[in-house]
């Protein structure tokens, strides 16, 4: 958000280099959808990309929400209205790759989508962790990430629901 409640218009761009960077990138990235077959280690760069499907938190206006939430989009019946937007993702400094819960050979046949759920830091590894407890652990040198928006964004009308842990 940025001055006066306004919500930012601007692409996001943001380097990690400690744990808690890690924190604030793991919240931009929260809910992004990652294609398999968009996710590559370069070995010999020490570098693992991947491109993301990012939704936008920032762009969510919490402090103000029209009466009944509505907004048109393109002739489609009024609903709220989000935002999505192409993110690349690089982790500098990668030793090795390990998978959990997927196949990123199979995947280049069915398009499979993971949803990232959190990046945790533990020694060495970089975990990205996916729902249906799909994971990347990436053993690096350092934490050095860096994110960066690509393109347009686009509506959507499903925002991500996480139920509340305390719930009944």
């Amino acid at each position: 958000m940025s001055k006066g409640g306004r919500v930012s218009r601007e692409p996001l761009k943001l380097r990690a280099i400690d744990s808690d960077d890690l924190d604030v990138l793991g919240a931009f990235l929260q809910d992004a959808l990652v294609p398999v077959c968009d996710m590559q280690f370069i070995p010999n760069e020490r570098r693992f990309v991947l491109v993301a499907n990012r939704f936008c938190w920032e762009r969510v206006d919490f402090s103000e929400k029209p009466a009944d939430g509505a907004q048109k989009i393109d002739g489609i019946d009024e609903k709220p209205v989000f935002e999505r937007v192409l993110c690349g993702i690089t982790f500098e400094n990668v030793e090795k790759t390990k998978i959990r819960g997927f196949s990123q050979a199979a995947a280049r046949d069915d398009d499979q989508i993971l949803e990232v759920l959190d990046i945790q830091v533990e020694g060495n590894a970089l975990t990205l962790i996916f729902s249906g407890d799909a994971a990347v652990c990436l053993e690096v040198a350092g934490i050095d990430i860096f994110a960066q928006d690509m393109g347009e964004f686009w509506p959507t009308l499903r925002q991500p629901h996480h139920p509340d842990e305390d719930a009944p």
